[in-house]
């Protein structure tokens, strides 16, 4: 404790550092204050009807993201997630386009004109996903719309897509004066906020309602510590294989030479493959805004018998699975890596340099994933397991899939980050004998 304190007076002494800390929080409090604030022309008595949509299933995971303001039907209900869904396009698209891929071989003006099209992008995004938001509070709390249907519908396009630009802002003062990758910080913001109201929600489920009293509640906690610690490892992951396990890895026992270690991860994907898991996995819901008297249609977006099915949750593990593998092939190019070493005069102790050598990484790099995936598609379904033996459904989000690995990889990846500022100063990082804090993303991309 006496350390800790010792710490935070370091960092109040660095005056940068302090001024960063200090930006970071009041963006976050600017953008907390404004999920707060009703989109104009709506009651926001009248919204019970909402709010009971987004307790669960598909639109309460969405809620998480953006702190409870969809339900709210805020100026931020679309939050930060148009630009998210943009940014994977665009990730997707340099891959395949070779306009983008000009792009990226350019440098610093390639990626200032790569942001400038995302940033376009995300408004086309945003209109879009407004069209559907609109329809769905027409259909869900027409009764809380107090003005003209039309004028009504036309105010609020511009203001979703004027709410989702104003987080972009502030996301990208956080990511360039505050600490930390600004994106992440109001997607953690989001889903951090949720978890008080979620606990004493728990508690007294638990402990008042007849849901197994406070011992049940202990297991859970227990149960949530457990899989928060593993979450950390597996964001962590392992971060270089030495070359005698990757040749064990593959059927060759044989090495000689000097210890040395191949720069592959266990986990090279990230959180990444839960969320192209789960854009595909929003479709039915995203389609049902524009079905409203449909039972079925709508039953999947209030979530009932859709993510807690047995067939929705091993469509989910196997998409994750795939989705992994998918990712890392495209994050990690064995040939691009073999022609590296073999430029830079470096080789695999018994492997010739050139093919032989990306086809024994590409085969080291298959099998290593395989446990990391299996991992991160078993993290990805625990809240529908725990929301199946009784949790209730805000704090089930609390025991695994994206919320959990995105406030885990956020808040490490900021700790690095004060972490450094404090060694580069000559002071004592977070932790005992230096810096052990491994942030999980260190480029501006969405930690997603």
């Amino acid at each position: 404790m006496k350390k800790f304190i010792n710490t935070l007076k370091d960092i109040y002494t660095i005056e940068e550092l302090r001024s960063k800390i200090a930006l970071t929080f009041l963006l976050i409090f600017v953008y907390r204050i404004g999920s707060f604030i009703v989109i104009p022309g709506i009651d926001p008595n009248g919204l019970a009807d909402l709010s009971a949509s987004g307790q669960g299933g598909i639109l309460g995971l969405l809620d998480a993201f953006v702190g409870g303001s969809f339900t709210r039907a805020s100026v931020f209900a679309l939050g930060i997630m148009p630009y998210i869904s943009a940014s994977i396009a665009v990730q997707l698209a340099t891959l395949v386009i070779p306009y983008f891929q000009r792009l990226q071989k350019e440098g610093e003006s390639g990626r200032k004109k790569i942001t400038q099209l995302t940033r376009y992008l995300t408004i086309a995004v945003t209109a879009f996903q407004a069209v559907g938001y609109v329809t769905f509070l027409r259909s869900i709390a027409g009764n809380a719309i107090t003005v003209n249907p039309f004028l009504f519908s036309a105010s609020t396009l511009f203001t979703l897509v004027g709410g989702t630009i104003f987080c972009l802002w502030m996301a990208e003062r956080i990511t360039d004066k505050g600490i930390g990758n600004g994106t992440s910080i109001l997607i953690m913001t989001g889903i951090m906020a949720r978890l008080p109201f979620a606990f004493f929600s728990e508690l007294q489920q638990k402990v008042a309602g007849g849901g197994g009293g406070l011992i049940t509640f202990l297991v859970e906690i227990i149960i949530l510590s457990a899989i928060v610690v593993g979450v950390i490892m597996l964001v962590q992951g392992v971060r270089r294989i030495p070359v005698q396990y990757a040749k064990r890895i593959v059927g060759n026992k044989q090495y000689s030479g000097a210890r040395q270690f191949l720069p592959l991860r266990v986990n090279s994907a990230g959180v990444m493959p839960i969320i192209f898991a789960q854009a595909i996995m929003f479709i039915p819901s995203f389609v049902a805004q524009f079905f409203p008297e449909s039972e079925f249609m709508q039953s999947m977006m209030a979530g009932g018998r859709f993510d807690t099915t047995l067939w929705y949750n091993v469509a989910f593990f196997a998409m994750v699975v795939i989705f992994t593998y998918f990712y890392t092939a495209i994050i990690i190019n064995p040939t691009q890596m073999a022609d590296d070493m073999k430029r830079n005069n470096g080789f695999i102790p018994g492997v010739q340099p050139g093919q032989p050598t990306a086809t024994f990484i590409d085969e080291v790099l298959s099998r290593i994933t395989l446990p990391g995936a299996v991992a991160l598609a078993f993290v990805a379904i625990m809240p529908s397991i725990a929301s199946l033996i009784g949790v209730t459904s805000q704090f089930a989000s609390f025991f695994g899939g994206t919320s959990l690995l995105i406030a885990v990889a956020v808040m490490l990846d900021t700790l690095q980050q004060i972490d450094s500022h404090l060694l580069m100063r000559q002071y004592d990082g977070l932790m005992k004998g230096g810096t052990r804090i491994k942030g999980r993303y260190a480029s501006s991309t969405p930690t997603m």
